[in-house]
């Protein structure tokens, strides 16, 4: 049993289930469900919607290189059947999905801790609050002097918004 994935959610499509386009081209695309035709005819970009696998990798919501990944891959070589190459075989799938979900945890954790005290913003704005509170001398010192007076000048009447005086005409 052959499992495609999709080509627009890249998720599992199993035999029988969803629908199979083929363009003029002979190019095959394999759809999981009927919403994922219907944007595919739409012309919707996956990497912009935000429910598909291209979306999360793109955006850095799911590991994208890992060694673990190629073993997900198609081959189309085939082997002659063997008992104990399938033993073997399966028991390195179950380590392979092990192996893979420890990674996996550990990406979900390190982007939950950036996301929670790790970020730019909240840094920099800790830094400029230790910035502030370092140089409290200097503020009570503005805030002891007297400011001078400044006066303003009021901009005349005549000159309009495109800096021309409001007499003259021009072509």
């Amino acid at each position: 049993m052959r499992v495609e994935h999709c080509f627009f959610c890249s998720a599992p499509s199993y035999p029988g289930r969803g629908i199979t386009f083929v363009r003029n081209d002979a190019k095959v695309f394999r759809f999981c469900k009927s919403k994922c035709h219907k944007n595919f005819k739409m012309k919707r970009n996956p990497r912009k919607v935000r429910w598909t696998k291209a979306f999360r990798k793109a955006a850095g919501k799911e590991m994208t290189v890992d060694a673990t990944l190629e073993f997900e891959k198609r081959r189309n070589v085939p082997v002659r059947y063997d008992r104990e190459l399938v033993e073997e075989t399966l028991a390195a799938m179950q380590r392979i999905q092990e192996i893979k979900a420890r990674r996996e945890r550990a990406f979900y954790r390190a982007r939950l801790a950036k996301a929670a005290g790790g970020s730019v913003k909240a840094k920099a704005k800790e830094a400029d609050r230790l910035a502030v509170h370092r140089n409290a001398h200097m503020r009570r010192a503005l805030a002891d002097a007297k400011p001078a007076k400044v006066r303003a000048r009021a901009k005349s009447a005549l000159v309009a918004s495109d800096g021309m005086s409001m007499g003259m005409q021009t072509d």
